[in-house]
């Protein structure tokens, strides 16, 4: 049971990843690794919140949510995502779990990355520098940043954390990639470098979002990583919208035990207008 949020904030975004995914054989892979990326997608000020529900034996739970925000660094952005439990979910399981990264504007590569975990009686720390122009990335790992021990890996200059390459990935001009397209990706996680896919499989043009209504949106599904978390070949899906916002309206994925659902709750400080049905956020 303590693996149900393990990761939680990542659960919201379409990069938790395995090498293990089966890709469908109309799958043609036609892109590059992301790296520089130009974003005309998110501004400064931008907030997203998701409400997370956990479905255990036939029943879904409302258990937390998670809170993505963008800060203005002059040249560079601050990304964060904090994932915390309800107070009526926590005597089941406690989370509350941050993610850190500062990223270059013009190109969205990251300059440095931070995570500090904490669920249930479980605790982790990682911190990331990279350095481009020496090729390499440090990296600290351990229960906390005092106890972190250091580690230095070659860098291929495409790499990014895992929060970053979420930001990256909505960059896309998803209306110039054709149906069941393979989009790979470089993520550096937990001390390993993962050379991993996103299968785009196109636009629904009548997709139902729980609690939110009907939308047209940019289907994505995601490798996940097997382990604690996610069994061999489970499949993530993410749901996005498909204006010039492109922010994940729904997320949906098997977990260890059960599945877990993140819908998008509350809104602010997007770049273009964009309106929840029955709901008074405001661009």
């Amino acid at each position: 049971m303590m693996a149900i949020l393990k990761y939680s904030a990542i659960l919201l975004i379409p990069l938790v990843f395995s090498s293990s995914l089966e890709i469908p054989p109309t799958v043609k892979m036609e892109f590059d690794p992301i790296c520089d990326s130009k974003n005309n997608t998110f501004v400064s000020g931008e907030q997203l919140t998701y409400k997370i529900y956990y479905n255990w034996n036939f029943i879904w739970l409302s258990a937390g949510e998670v809170v993505f925000n963008v800060e203005d660094l002059g040249e560079k952005y601050k990304l964060t995502a904090r994932g915390r439990t309800y107070s009526s979910y926590e005597w089941f399981f406690k989370a509350d779990d941050y993610f850190e990264s500062i990223v270059d504007k013009s190109t969205l590569l990251p300059v440095s990355f931070k995570r500090d975990i904490k669920e249930g009686k479980y605790r982790y720390f990682e911190k990331i520098e990279f350095d481009k122009n020496g090729q390499q990335l440090k990296s600290w790992t351990g229960k906390s940043e005092e106890t972190a021990k250091q580690n230095v890996h070659t860098l291929n200059r495409c790499m990014r954390d895992i929060l970053a390459m979420v930001y990256s990935i909505r960059t896309n001009d998803f209306h110039q990639i054709k149906k069941e397209s393979l989009l790979p990706l470089n993520i550096f996680l937990d001390n390993k470098q993962y050379n991993l896919n996103l299968v785009y499989y196109g636009v629904n043009n009548d997709k139902k979002i729980h609690k939110l209504g009907r939308y047209r949106t940019h289907h994505l599904s995601p490798q996940v990583i097997a382990g604690s978390v996610f069994k061999e070949n489970d499949r993530m899906h993410i749901w996005a919208s498909a204006d010039e916002n492109q922010v994940p309206l729904l997320i949906e994925s098997p977990v260890s035990v059960g599945s877990v659902k993140a819908v998008l709750s509350e809104f602010k400080g997007l770049k273009y207008s964009f309106h929840l049905p029955g709901n008074d956020s405001k661009n």
